[in-house]
């Protein structure tokens, strides 16, 4: 018997997957966690650390991340060349308004990401932009919409019935 059941390029192929941020009502760092999973290929069966086995995640709406907190006017994200008194600090307010929010939601993301060799190509995976719009209709499969209880036929039905 095969000692690599499973491990097929059909079970590594990449599937896209659609995040609505703007939408979504939960905050950047549950967004980030979820979308970090993904790229790393976590939610598959086959997952294993060394292989890289992510899929792709288009991030819509990202000028409309929620944050809770202070965290728009104190969080600071830092920067270094390596060059005395070189370390250069901004508020994620001003990144907002500089680099939008795709550059916020990259941060985040590349954070929980693991650290090796295999993160930058997962990265490269991961496309953010601020609005609706996007190139990549044609390659979307998934998205990460959660549906609504209120939504859900049965319910809906016992909550007519109930009102009468």
């Amino acid at each position: 018997m095969s000692q690599t059941v499973g491990q097929t390029k059909l079970a590594y192929s990449r599937v896209w997957h659609l995040v609505d941020v703007g939408a979504d009502a939960r905050s950047l760092g549950r967004v980030a966690s979820q979308i970090a999973i993904v790229l790393m290929g976590k939610h598959k069966p086959i997952w294993e650390p060394s292989a890289d086995c992510g899929d792709y995640v288009v991030a819509v709406g990202c000028n409309e991340l929620h944050t809770t907190g202070k965290k728009r006017m104190q969080k600071k994200y830092y920067s270094h060349t390596t060059r005395p008194g070189s370390l250069k600090e901004i508020t994620m307010d001003r990144m907002f308004a500089k680099w939008g929010g795709g550059e916020v939601l990259r941060r985040a993301v590349r954070g929980m990401l693991p650290k090796n060799r295999l993160r930058d190509k997962r990265m490269a995976r991961l496309k953010a932009f601020e609005g609706l719009a996007h190139p990549y209709k044609s390659n979307l499969i998934r998205s990460f919409e959660r549906p609504k209880i209120s939504e859900d036929p049965t319910i809906s039905s016992a909550f007519s019935q109930t009102k009468c």
